[in-house]
C-alpha cells in the first residue's frame, strides 16, 4: 500500500468502510521515505489525488467524517501529552505495564486510535510545519467534497468535545492547588485565593458561552481578555514555584506535579485559540493540536519521555545546591588562593594517613570482599573527617565549579564580553582546582617520605618491600598500569559524588531537616536547646557533603572489588593517594631523582585526568538541567586561548590579583610622596627666608 501512487491509494481506499483501516493506511502511505519520495511531497501529492478525483475523495470523507462525528474526542484532549494525576512512580509502573500487556484498542476512541496509529514510530515529518498547508489543503478537500450537513455536524461535535475538555482541565488546575506538595513549596496557597482558582472561575464562564453560541450562532463568545490574564498570573505563579523547588528542595513527584501543571496550562492555550479563532486561521492551530496530539501518541508508553521531562527540576534543584557550594571552591584572588592551598594542604596530611592505612590493609591478607571494605571505610571516613576540619580534596571541586559554571552560562551568552567573562571563570576554576592539588599532591608526598624515614630509623627496614614499591611504582605509570584509565573511573566517581551530594542536600531541604531534627523528640531528651539547634543546623547544611564524601569512599573502595568479581580492569587511581603512595615508595626504595620526577609527572597526569573527566561530566549535566549549552563554543575557546596566551602563569596562579596588588600598594604610596616633597620644599623656602 506504501508503494502506490497517490491517485492510485485514493481509487483503492475509497472503498474502505472502516474508518480505522481508512485512517491507518493514510498515515501508513504518508510516513513511507521509499521511492525517493519524501514525506513532505507524499502530502503534497495527496493533496492533489483528493482535488483531482472528487467522487472517490467524497467516500473516504464519507466514513471519515461519520466517525469523526460520533467518536469520543474529548480523553485525548485531557489526557493525550498531558502527565497523570497518578504520580511519577504509577506512571512508570502503568507504562511498563502497557508495554508488556497493552490494553485492547476502542474505535470509538480517538486517544486509543492514535495510539494505535501512531504508538512506537518515530515522529512522522508530514506532521512538521513545513507540511501544515498540504495537510489543511488536504482536510480542505475531504470538506469540499462531503456532505455540508456532515461537515457541520463534524464541526459541532468537536466544539462540544473541546469546550468539555476545557471546563475539566480548569477544574484539574483548580484542584492542584491544595496539593501537600505545592503548599510546602508556596504557604500563601493556603490561605489566598490564587490564580489557580481564579483562573477555573474564569473558564467557566467561557465554556458556558461556548456552549451557547452552539445553540444559537449568532452569540458571540466570552471575551477572553480576563482569561488571558488569569492564564498568565497562573503561569506566574507556576514560575514561583519552580523557583522554590529549585532552592528550597525537589523531588519527583514535586518535579512531576509541575510539569504537569504547565501541560494543563499549555493545552488550555491551544483549546482556547482554535475555538476563539476565525475560520482561516483554525486550520493551522487544528493541524497544531493533531501534530501535538499524534506525537504524544508517538511516546504513549515511553519510559524515557516520562523520565526526562519529570526529572528535569529535580536536576536543577541538585546542581542549585552545588553551585552554591561551588563558589567556596573558586579562588579569584591571592588571599582565597593560597587559603585553598592552606586548607588543600590540612587534607594533604589525612590523606597520607588514609593511604598508610590501605597499605597496611593490603598487607594483612584479608580476602578481596573484606579487604575492598575496609578500604571503603577508610576512604569514606577519611573524606568525612576531612570535610569536617574543613579541608578541601582537590578532586572535590570540578563537581561543584561546573555548577558555578552553567548558573553564569545560563545568565546569558551574547555577545564577547560575556565570552571573555566564561574564559576567566574557567582560568578561575583550573587555577583553583591545581592549587588544591598542589596542597593535597605537595604536603602528601612531604609527610609520607616523613613517615618513610622515620620508620627506617626507628626499625630498621623499609616501609614498604620492593614487591610493594614495584607495584606502587607501576600502579602510576599511564602504560604498564593503565593508570589514566583508572584515573578516568574515579573521574567518573567523583561527578557521582558530586550528584549524590547535590541529591542528599536537596533533599534535606525537602524534608525540611534542620526543624524535624530541632523538634525530634528524643533529641529533645538529650540535648539542650542550643547545642539541638546546633546539631539540626550542622547536620541539615552538611548533610549532602557527608553523604556524597562517604558515598565517594564506597565507590573508590569497591570498583577493585568489582573487577575481581567480573575479571574487567577495574581500578581507580586518584591524585592524592597516587602521590602518598610515591612518596612512600620513593624512601623505601632506591628510584633515583630522575625516576620520582618522571612518576611525579605521571601523578600529575592522573591529576589532570581526574579533573577534567569529573568536570566535563558535571557540566554536561548541570547545563541541560538548566536547559542551556555553550552555543558559541568556537568562540569561547578562542577566548579562553587569548587570555591564556597573554597571560600563561595565570592559569595557575593569580597573577592579575597580584598585579592589582601592587598597583593599590604604589596609587597608597603616591599620595604620601606627594606631601613628602611639599614638605621638603616648604621647609627649603623657610631657610632660604
Amino acid at each position: 500500500m506504501q508503494t502506490l501512487g497517490a491517485v492510485t491509494l485514493v481509487r483503492s481506499i475509497a472503498e474502505q468502510r472502516c474508518p480505522v483501516t481508512l485512517a491507518s493506511a493514510l498515515v501508513d502511505w504518508l510516513s513511507y521515505d521509499g521511492l525517493g519520495v519524501d514525506q513532505a511531497q507524499r502530502a503534497a501529492k495527496l493533496q492533489e489525488a483528493l482535488t483531482t478525483n472528487p467522487k472517490h475523495s467524497a467516500a473516504i470523507a464519507q466514513v471519515l467524517f461519520s466517525w469523526l462525528s460520533e467518536v469520543n474526542i474529548y480523553p485525548a484532549l485531557v489526557s493525550s501529552g498531558l502527565f497523570s494525576r497518578r504520580g511519577f512512580l504509577r506512571e512508570m509502573a502503568s507504562r511498563l505495564y502497557e508495554r508488556i500487556n497493552p490494553a485492547p484498542r476502542d474505535q470509538n476512541d480517538f486517544k486509543d486510535m492514535l495510539v494505535q496509529l501512531f504508538n512506537g514510530k518515530d515522529q512522522p515529518q508530514w506532521l512538521c510545519p513545513a507540511s501544515s498547508e498540504a495537510i489543511q489543503g488536504c482536510f480542505a478537500a475531504l470538506c469540499a467534497n462531503a456532505e455540508p450537513a456532515l461537515v457541520a455536524k463534524m464541526r459541532g461535535h468537536f466544539q462540544e468535545e473541546c469546550l468539555y475538555a476545557l471546563e475539566m482541565l480548569g477544574i484539574w488546575v483548580a484542584a492542584e492547588e491544595i496539593e501537600p506538595d505545592l503548599m510546602r513549596l508556596d504557604r500563601r496557597l493556603s490561605s489566598l485565593d490564587s490564580p489557580f482558582i481564579a483562573l477555573s472561575r474564569e473558564m467557566n464562564l467561557f465554556v458556558q458561552s461556548g456552549r451557547d453560541k452552539l445553540h444559537d450562532p449568532d452569540l458571540p463568545l466570552l471575551d477572553t481578555a480576563h482569561l488571558d490574564v488569569m492564564i498568565q498570573q497562573s503561569r506566574d505563579q507556576l514560575e514561583r514555584l519552580r523557583r522554590r523547588g529549585a532552592g528550597v528542595g525537589s523531588s519527583v513527584s514535586v518535579a512531576h506535579l509541575l510539569e504537569r501543571l504547565e501541560q494543563t496550562l499549555d493545552r488550555i492555550v491551544l483549546l482556547v485559540d482554535l475555538l476563539q479563532a476565525d475560520t482561516p486561521a483554525q486550520g493551522g492551530k487544528l493541524f497544531s493540536l493533531f501534530s501535538l496530539l499524534a506525537q504524544a501518541s508517538t511516546e504513549q508508553n515511553s519510559i524515557g519521555a516520562l523520565w526526562r521531562s519529570s526529572t528535569q527540576m529535580l536536576s536543577k534543584s541538585i546542581t542549585v545546591n552545588k553551585s552554591g557550594h561551588g563558589e567556596h571552591y573558586i579562588a579569584r584572588d591571592k588571599s582565597s588562593f593560597f587559603a585553598l592551598m592552606r586548607s588543600a594542604a590540612g587534607a594533604g596530611v589525612i590523606i597520607a594517613l588514609m593511604a598508610l592505612i590501605k597499605i597496611y590493609i593490603q598487607q594483612q591478607g584479608f580476602s578481596p570482599f573484606y579487604e575492598a571494605a575496609l578500604s571503603s571505610l577508610n576512604y569514606g571516613l577519611g573524606f568525612v573527617l576531612i570535610h569536617m576540619l574543613h579541608f578541601v580534596i582537590a578532586t572535590k571541586q570540578p563537581a561543584m565549579t561546573a555548577a558555578s559554571f552553567a548558573q553564569e552560562v545560563e545568565r546569558g551568552e551574547n555577545g564577547r564580553a560575556v565570552n571573555k567573562k566564561l574564559a576567566a571563570l574557567l582560568i578561575d576554576v583550573n587555577r583553583s582546582q591545581w592549587a588544591a592539588v598542589w596542597g593535597n599532591v605537595t604536603v602528601a608526598i612531604v609527610l609520607a617520605c616523613s613517615i618513610a624515614i622515620a620508620v627506617r630509623l626507628v626499625t630498621g627496614s623499609a616501609l614498604l618491600t620492593s614487591d610493594m614499591v614495584a607495584y606502587q611504582l607501576a600502579a602510576v605509570s599511564p602504560v604498564s598500569g593503565l593508570a589514566l584509565f583508572y584515573a578516568a573511573i574515579a573521574g567518573l566517581w567523583l561527578f557521582c559524588s558530586g550528584i549524590i551530594a547535590g541529591f542528599f542536600d536537596n533533599r534535606a531541604n525537602c524534608l525540611e531537616l534542620r526543624l524535624r531534627l530541632y523538634q525530634h523528640p528524643l533529641l529533645k531528651k538529650l540535648l539542650p536547646d542550643s547545642a539541638r539547634q546546633r546539631f539540626a543546623n550542622y547536620l541539615h547544611d552538611n548533610y549532602g557533603a557527608l553523604a556524597g564524601n562517604f558515598l565517594f569512599g564506597v565507590l573508590l573502595g569497591m570498583t577493585g572489588y568489582v573487577g575481581y568479581l567480573s575479571g574487567l580492569p577495574l581500578d581507580i587511581r586518584h591524585v592524592a593517594f597516587s602521590s602518598a603512595n610515591l612518596g612512600y615508595s620513593a624512601l623505601s626504595g632506591d628510584i633515583g631523582v630522575l625516576s620520582f620526577l618522571l612518576n611525579l609527572l605521571f601523578v600529575l597526569l592522573i591529576g589532570f585526568v581526574n579533573l577534567w573527566v569529573s568536570f566535563t561530566l558535571a557540566l554536561a549535566v548541570a547545563l541541560r538541567a538548566r536547559g542551556t549549552s555553550i552555543s558559541k563554543l568556537p568562540l569561547l575557546l578562542k577566548s579562553l586561548w587569548e587570555q591564556a596566551r597573554q597571560q600563561p602563569l595565570n592559569l595557575f596562579f593569580p597573577v592579575n590579583a597580584v598585579k592589582q596588588t601592587v598597583a593599590e600598594a604604589t596609587k597608597a604610596a603616591e599620595p604620601k610622596a606627594a606631601v613628602n616633597v611639599e614638605i621638603k620644599a616648604d621647609t627649603a623656602s623657610m631657610q632660604d627666608k
